[in-house]
């Protein structure tokens, strides 16, 4: 019987992808003039001919003054036109060309980390602070190492004016006008992981979702007005726990997206404070239950909820698939229309192709993954942090590599 990963699914916009299995965005930590590489076109060249139905780059930052990381690619400044910038059109344009060299479709991740701004990274200096919906700081447990090193790596945040909102809204309306110029396909807000389109932290907030989702809605709302009507507009959205407070309220939101025309969803989950997307947790998090634990998928049983409520939205489950029968079981348990593939793809640029090729055995059709390992003096460091952190240098450098044409390495089973 086929797959049904080789299935296209067409998104509300027109878009068809030409399968189920999206390369997800990946920390790629090489654009070290804040532009479009040739190192990291390289990298994105590979996967353009790796049987991928979509292809979702790393971040891309709306203002160099505030970034995930120091080597993240970035908008420097108003974005005009494709007239007045026209140089600017033609180096972006560049990156879309290489994503989409094989046909695939490709859409660009547009992000603002918000108060999880490194000191390091953007061009805002040392001691400025980043930006947040509230003042309230970065929370990486209450030792003494972990608030140390939480005051080392982050400054306070502010809480944001009106007038800094509006320059925020208008920033990711740019990228997207910019990222269209170019021949993206589409973009994907990044509203997960602890950054500025997350959930705000503030307590008072937290009671009111349709405020805490007017923020997305607006850029989604203006974004529509200057992009072509077949360019896609997804969103990334960290899950929430059926026993947690915030269940409900993050359902909410989901159903104002919805209604707005969102063109796909991607379910994701965590943050800098708590990195489960990079399988790691604090050690209070709760657990997941063990019907989850038995599958690939981190988030799956918050995937299924949302279907159940939203049987009509272009659901994207990504985090934890290693397998073409996990894959396959998500998408047969109707828990997702697109499964989202991070880390095989580092190692393996094709790992699509082996996922979809029915002459490969079940057995080899995936790709088993250790932990990677930290330095020895990590035993005396938070390992939710230190963890998540070598597996992103990790994966970063196995993307160096394959741009290079270097073998990559997996971590030793």
């Amino acid at each position: 019987m086929p797959s049904p990963l080789a299935d296209p699914v067409k998104l509300p916009c027109g878009l068809v992808l030409p399968n189920r299995l999206s390369k997800a965005a990946m920390a790629e930590l090489i654009a070290k003039t804040n532009r479009p590489t040739s190192t990291l076109l390289d990298a994105y060249e590979k996967w353009s001919d790796g049987g991928w139905g979509s292809i979702l780059t790393g971040n891309i930052q709306v203002d160099v003054n505030h970034m995930g990381s120091p080597y993240d690619p970035a908008l420097h400044s108003e974005y005009k036109d494709r007239e007045t910038n026209s140089a600017l059109v033609a180096e972006w344009k560049k990156y879309a060309d290489a994503c989409q060299k094989h046909g695939t479709p490709a859409i660009a991740q547009v992000c603002h980390p918000g108060r999880q701004s490194f000191r390091v990274a953007g061009r805002r200096g040392l001691f400025a602070p980043t930006l947040a919906p509230s003042a309230v700081p970065m929370d990486v447990g209450d030792s003494y190492l972990e608030r140390l090193i939480g005051c080392l790596a982050w400054t306070a945040p502010k809480e944001m004016t009106t007038q800094e909102v509006e320059r925020v809204i208008q920033q990711f309306v740019d990228t997207a006008r910019l990222m269209a110029d170019a021949g993206f396909s589409g973009i994907e807000l990044h509203a997960a992981h602890g950054y500025l389109l997350d959930k705000p932290p503030h307590r008072r907030l937290r009671r009111h979702p349709e405020k805490r989702a007017r923020f997305v809605l607006e850029i989604l709302t203006q974004t529509r007005k200057v992009v072509p009507s077949t360019f896609a507009i997804g969103i990334k959205l960290n899950s929430a726990d059926h026993s947690s407070a915030t269940f409900e309220e993050t359902m909410t939101q989901i159903k104002l997206l919805a209604d707005a025309g969102i063109d796909f969803m991607e379910i994701s989950g965590g943050s800098y404070e708590d990195p489960r997307m990079m399988g790691y947790a604090k050690a209070d998090a709760a657990p997941v239950s063990a019907r989850t634990a038995a599958r690939e998928a981190f988030f799956l049983e918050f995937a299924k909820e949302v279907r159940t409520r939203h049987p009509g939205l272009i659901l994207m489950l990504t985090g934890g698939f290693r397998t073409r029968a996990g894959a396959e079981a998500a998408i047969r348990d109707n828990a997702c229309d697109l499964v989202g593939i991070g880390r095989p793809a580092a190692i393996d640029p094709k790992f699509a192709l082996r996922l979809l090729d029915e002459g490969v055995e079940e057995m080899h059709a995936g790709m088993p993954l250790n932990k990677v390992p930290v330095p020895w003096f990590a035993r005396f460091l938070p390992v939710h942090l230190i963890g998540a952190g070598a597996e992103t240098t990790y994966y970063s450098m196995q993307i160096q590599r394959l741009a290079k044409g270097i073998a990559t390495i997996a971590p030793s089973l």
